[in-house]
């Protein structure tokens, strides 16, 4: 049986540019607000560089240091911060530039079944100090994710990676929170606006994760 060749169809798409109106309604103009909310975000930012590239830099060391080793980081946060966990920990166990060796990352916000489990049988509170006992040992690096520095379950685990002799770093916001006094190196982002935390606190991702790659992979660097 012959069967009829299918015609083709072709799409054209065409964007063009229009001038955004201003709300009459509500007073907005939403290209402003756009920009404004791009160049709060890039302030944060910058304030973060001047206060925190130091400790940013440390941070990178004691990842590197602990991959050496032969040993693994662990993530976790709760909303957004369980998203910059996964986010940051594929960025080691995939690769963020040139291909390497694959680096032992896990996020414990990921797996819905140990957390359903977790938090059934143990409460919420322990869904992440559960994972911290199962998988952290001693000379691994903790990376504690919070905006308010005051999660109750993201307290616990630094808790229970402590007492396992885990290093642990802290992404913060708001000042700290009780997490600023309880990990060994926070770093704050100097905002009390959570979205502005949330993309510092990825952007600092980012820069350990390059930053541990120059410290292990030299020759990617290389020109």
């Amino acid at each position: 049986m012959l069967r009829r060749p299918v015609p083709s169809i072709r799409f054209h798409w065409s964007f063009r540019p229009t001038a955004m109106a201003r709300d009459a309604s509500s007073g907005l103009d939403p290209v402003a607000h756009v920009r404004a909310t791009l160049e709060a975000s890039a302030r944060v930012k910058l304030a973060a560089a001047e206060t925190l590239a130091e400790p940013i830099a440390r941070a990178a060391e004691w990842v590197a240091a602990a991959y050496r080793a032969g040993g693994k980081t662990l993530l976790f946060g709760n909303g957004g911060s369980a998203a910059d966990a996964q986010h940051i920990a594929a960025e080691w166990v995939g690769k963020l530039g040139p291909d390497r060796a694959a680096l032992p990352s896990i996020a414990l916000s990921a797996n819905t079944s140990d957390l359903t489990a977790i938090g059934n049988d143990y409460g919420f509170e322990r869904v992440f100090a559960r994972g911290v006992e199962a998988h952290g040992r001693a000379g691994d690096v903790a990376i504690a994710i919070s905006t308010s520095g005051n999660s109750p379950n993201v307290i616990a685990a630094v808790d229970e990676a402590q007492r396992r002799r885990l290093r642990t770093i802290g992404l913060l916001g708001r000042g700290g929170g009780k997490l600023a006094h309880l990990v060994e190196l926070p770093l704050v982002v100097p905002s009390a606006d959570t979205q502005r935390i949330q993309e510092c606190h990825i952007a600092i991702g980012h820069a350990i994760a390059e930053l541990v790659d120059r410290l292990l992979f030299p020759e990617l660097s290389r020109p």
